[in-house]
């Protein structure tokens, strides 16, 4: 295992995985930062809901049309565009908010702060695999890519939310804001300019055809899909219930410890899936992971203290990673190559539209019928996975034909 993250460094080099890094932090600022900015300035925890809500759907829709732009024109004139334009609408939403502005237009900022996240991790995910095939990297270094992007995105995720909170403490939410949006202005550029750009630059015989000549995806492309929805309902599900659990038990701030904890466990054990062996396939691994999220969640509904939420919450985020970035590798073998920014940017978009709509329909159940009705819907969302985990059958996309873009060499065997 450590031979091959050796390998995947020298393949990316010291500079990359740190700027896509610090590129993808403000996505994981913003969600709860725009939360906690808007409670703050409007006194109303609903309208801090509706702005939140309204910069997930932004994002929900718009994250996989910045996806295709890139695969069409290449990352680097996209990523300028939407990272300067995501700095400028995240800083306008701040001053919407300072300055009272009523809910429709703080809504609207919201949903342009959202549509234009430049997708830093799906991007860096696709780059990363494209400089992988293009060094003739076999599949095992190419699913080590995929699980160290993997842990980036795990760890932003917990990072993003603290950095959130030490701004909260000592500041202001609006200080969190404008720190992701520094980071966006910034990070975004380089990250646009890194010479890795070029390993993503579309094929001009492609380009000129157009939509007309985009290949066809798969029907597993579609299923892969909605699991990384299933996946996001449970995120949002047990993040209700765990914001449910703790205030019942009169700790609410023990309510963003748990959930990091539970993402540092997730990032550890992504880290570690390099030591799978090769001869495992992905579905099998698909398979086994989602089986490990139907067993590591049933205990959920039945938790009533806060160490027993710690154990069983820290524990099941040992399946999490596990299922994602399986999921990430199944689409990368699955889509042709000149659809897999799109398609790396539809599965990110799938977690953030699923977990979106969980928050909202559990955490309301969750009010009316306390935290294990939100720990169910979690059950039910690992359920789904499963049963979908076993009735797709996934196979290589065709070879893409030779070009600047990506070669992708031999098709990598999914099962």
């Amino acid at each position: 295992m450590l031979r091959t993250y050796r390998d995947t460094f020298a393949l990316l080099g010291p500079v990359l995985p740190v700027v896509s890094f610090l590129a993808r932090l403000p996505t994981a600022m913003c969600q709860l930062g725009t939360l906690l900015l808007v409670a703050e300035t409007s006194g109303s925890l609903g309208t801090a809901g509706l702005v939140g809500g309204a910069l997930a759907a932004g994002q929900t829709v718009a994250g996989p049309v910045v996806g295709r732009l890139t695969d069409r024109h290449g990352q680097r004139g996209v990523l300028l565009a939407a990272s300067a334009a995501n700095a400028l609408a995240v800083t306008g939403l701040v001053l919407a908010a300072l300055a009272h502005a009523p809910t429709g237009p703080l809504a609207a900022v919201a949903v342009l702060a959202g549509a234009s996240v430049p997708q830093a991790g799906p991007l860096a995910r696709t780059r990363s695999v494209a400089l992988a095939r293009r060094s003739g990297a076999d599949e095992r270094l190419v699913g080590t890519v995929l699980s160290f992007e993997g842990t980036l995105d795990e760890v932003s995720f917990v990072i993003g939310p603290a950095l959130v909170g030490v701004a909260v403490a000592v500041a202001h939410p609006a200080g969190a804001l404008l720190l992701a949006a520094l980071l966006l202005a910034v990070f975004g550029t380089v990250f646009a300019l890194h010479p890795s750009a070029a390993a993503t630059a579309p094929d001009p015989a492609s380009t000129r055809e157009g939509s007309a000549g985009r290949a066809r995806l798969a029907g597993a492309a579609y299923a892969l899909r909605g699991a990384m929805v299933l996946q996001g309902v449970m995120f949002g599900a047990s993040q209700a219930g765990i914001t449910a659990l703790t205030e019942d038990l009169g700790v609410p701030a023990q309510a963003g410890l748990v959930y990091a904890a539970m993402g540092v466990m997730s990032a550890v054990v992504g880290l570690s899936l390099a030591a799978l062996p090769a001869r495992i396939g992905l579905t099998t691994r698909w398979r086994a992971a989602t089986a490990g999220l139907v067993v590591l969640s049933l205990p959920l509904p039945w938790t009533g203290s806060l160490g027993g939420l710690y154990a069983v919450v820290v524990v099941l985020g040992a399946a999490y990673a596990p299922h994602l970035i399986t999921v990430f590798g199944l689409t990368e073998r699955t889509v042709p190559a000149t659809r897999l920014a799109e398609s790396m940017a539809f599965l990110t978009s799938g977690v953030v539209a699923g977990q979106a709509l969980a928050l909202a329909f559990s955490g309301r159940l969750a009010e009316r019928h306390g935290a294990p009705a939100a720990f169910a819907v979690a059950v039910g969302a690992a359920v789904a996975c499963a049963a979908l985990s076993w009735a797709v059958r996934t196979r290589p996309a065709p070879p893409a034909p030779a070009g600047p873009a990506v070669r992708r060499g031999a098709a990598g065997r999914s099962g």
